[in-house]
Order: C-alpha cells, then structure tokens, then sequence
C-alpha cells in the first residue's frame, strides 16, 4: 500500500508558528520552533527578549526596522538570549524565525 505525505495548512496555524511544543502544530518538540510570518507595513511588537532561546529572523522579502536598525530581503538576525529587540514592518514583510531550543514562556516584554 502506497502511504501519503501528510498536509498541514500553514493557514491552520496559530500566528505562522508550525514547529513547536504548542498545538496545532505540524511537529511537536521542544527541540525547536519555526514559524513563517507575515506582517503588513506598520505592524509593530514591542520590544523583547528570551532569557534561554536564541532566535534567528530571516527576512524573506520587505523591510523590517529592529533597534533602530533597517533590515531587507535575504538579511539573517541572530538575537542571544537576553538581548531586547522591537520590530517593525516598514513594507509588507515574509519572516522566517526559527528559536533555538524551544522553550515555552521564553518570551519577556522589555519595560522602559
């Protein structure tokens, strides 16, 4: 008997996230998450950082302003842990952003 491939949605996906210790997802680990993601221009997150992920934002296509930084199509951010950082959309933008490991509540708002 001939298996398939199984089809995920990306649609089905909460916020672009698809590889993670969350649900849905289209492979659970803790080992890492991924997520592709798109923004229109304007969007804004403000800033902050993990204290034991490091992240990496791939700028697919668009451009993104991070810490008073501009960065554009093919530019790869390497964020360490406890290193702050906002963003925002200058143009509709595609995000690739991969977290390594994948540690649930890693995620803390940096107050002024």
């Amino acid at each position: 008997m001939k298996q398939e491939p199984e089809v995920l949605k990306l649609s089905d996906m909460i916020k672009g996230w698809f590889i993670g210790n969350f649900e849905p997802s289209a492979y659970q680990t803790n080992d890492v998450e991924v997520g592709i993601k798109k923004y229109d221009a304007g969007d804004y997150e403000s800033s902050h950082y993990h204290k034991i992920a490091t992240e990496f934002t791939i700028i697919l296509n668009g451009s993104v302003e991070m810490n008073n930084t501009i960065y554009s199509d093919g530019d790869i951010i390497k964020i360490l842990p406890g290193i702050s950082t906002d963003f925002k959309a200058l143009t509709s933008v595609t995000t690739v952003v991969v977290k390594i490991p994948g540690v649930n509540n890693d995620k803390y708002i940096k107050y002024k």
